[in-house]
């Protein structure tokens, strides 16, 4: 079965070439699209659905370099115990009380709201670190199921931590391990100060032996890197490379705010990613990222603070205006970046038929010479019209296809009420 988009305007989002044409998208994960300048009559009578894209942008979908499903439920929730007072507090008070009170059903609702609100903002994968240490084994399932009956691809991992001791360290690389065997995924660890030398050799030989990358936070605040010193005698960067961590191209580092020119040396000659997560720093007052002599290996994600890839892509280039350098071609460099990632490391889920149709009717002519003004001035999710996932409709006039959006909202309500009282008995 396949897909007919007639009169389309279809932008490389490689090279930003513009082509008026046709398009078959076959689905299945190795689906393709084919394009047409005179459409054949066959085609038009054996398509599955015909969509009319007159006046329409046709490109790739977009996809999340790193997310936290567990933090849908966040939003509206009632004050902790107390005020933090620095990052370290944020995590305890906020996110460490959260995530010890999530189960299956919290885990399954925030999933679920996660994958849709991706879907309507465009983007068809998204990379995932997860934490639930109460409910750890089988967290990982519940997750892909519950993207995958949306439509959303994923790669997925449990943050293994040493922070609620060490027996559930060694449940969440067991819930990797798990996971692994069946599908892809990442090795996920929390960040280096919570994190011990014997949970991270272990962190290394599951990387090894499923021959896949590690994905954790990195430098986010500077207690990390003072906690590295103080235990360790080096940086970061530095305990993650003698470990093995960074030789993968698949590994993931995210934040990367605090790092010394040596360590950005290190990151820039290595095959792995670094994830740049603008808005969340913002909001933890843990600094700005810069991506200055960091290569080229840097994306973009939303660090569980929306799952609106535009709207990150925005606040990296304002933001970066002072603290960064960035230009319109680098942020959208950064925004694509994740496709050649997800590409490179032959994970699937993000081919070629991974689509989104944006109605965007801007005042002034859009054309290769200039569409990365529009990506940053014009662009936003409200001109996702429809989004095509393995070749499937999972957005059609902006309303999602796969489930019933209002019968999940108006369960994740409930769930995320009962969520929030649990929150008030944990003692951080």
């Amino acid at each position: 079965m396949a897909i007919l988009l007639k009169n389309a305007t279809f932008i490389n989002w490689e090279n930003l070439e513009f082509r008026k044409t046709n398009l078959w998208v076959e689905e299945g994960k190795e689906g393709g699209i084919t394009f047409f300048d005179e459409l054949p009559a066959e085609k038009s009578k054996s398509a599955r659905t015909t969509i009319d894209c007159s006046g329409k942008l046709v490109t790739r979908s977009f996809a999340i370099g790193h997310h936290h499903v567990y933090s849908a439920m966040a939003k509206g929730m009632p004050p902790p115990k107390k005020s933090p007072e620095d990052f370290t507090e944020i995590l305890r008070y906020i996110w460490w009380t959260l995530d010890k009170c999530l189960d299956h059903d919290t885990i399954r609702y925030s999933a679920l709201v996660t994958a849709m609100a991706a879907a309507k903002a465009g983007s068809t994968f998204v990379i995932d670190h997860h934490a639930s240490p109460h409910y750890i084994e089988g967290a990982l399932d519940i997750i892909a199921e519950a993207f995958e009956e949306v439509g959303i691809g994923h790669l997925l991992c449990y943050e293994a931590t040493d922070r609620d001791g060490m027996e559930k360290a060694e449940k969440g690389l067991q819930e990797t391990e798990r996971y692994l065997k069946n599908r892809q995924g990442l090795v996920g660890l929390h960040a280096s100060f919570t994190v011990s030398d014997p949970t991270l050799e272990k962190a290394m030989d599951l990387m090894q032996r499923f021959d896949t990358g590690v994905h954790m936070h990195a430098a986010e605040g500077l207690y990390d890197q003072e906690h590295c010193l103080e235990h360790y005698n080096k940086r970061v960067v530095h305990r993650l490379l003698n470990a093995g961590a960074l030789n993968s191209s698949k590994s993931i580092l995210v934040h990367c705010l605090h790092l010394d020119e040596q360590e950005r040396e290190i990151l820039r000659e290595l095959p792995c990613r670094v994830v740049q997560n603008m808005e969340s720093n913002l909001k933890n007052k843990v600094g700005y990222f810069n991506g200055a002599r960091l290569g080229n290996n840097i994306m973009l994600g939303t660090d569980g603070m929306h799952s609106d890839m535009l709207q990150s892509a925005k606040a990296a280039f304002f933001v970066g205006q002072n603290f960064d350098m960035i230009d319109f071609s680098s942020a959208y460099q950064r925004f694509r970046h994740v496709h050649h990632y997800l590409k490179e490391n032959k994970f699937k889920g993000d081919g070629d038929n991974n689509l989104v149709i944006l109605d965007y009717d801007s005042p002034t002519e859009v054309n290769p010479g200039n569409f990365t003004g529009h990506f940053i001035f014009g662009l936003n999710s409200n001109h996702v019209k429809h989004v095509i996932s393995d070749g499937r409709i999972i957005v059609k006039d902006r309303e999602i296809q796969t489930v019933n959006q209002q019968e999940i909202l108006e369960e994740s309500r409930v769930q995320a009420k009962r969520l929030w009282k649990k929150m008030q008995k944990v003692n951080p």
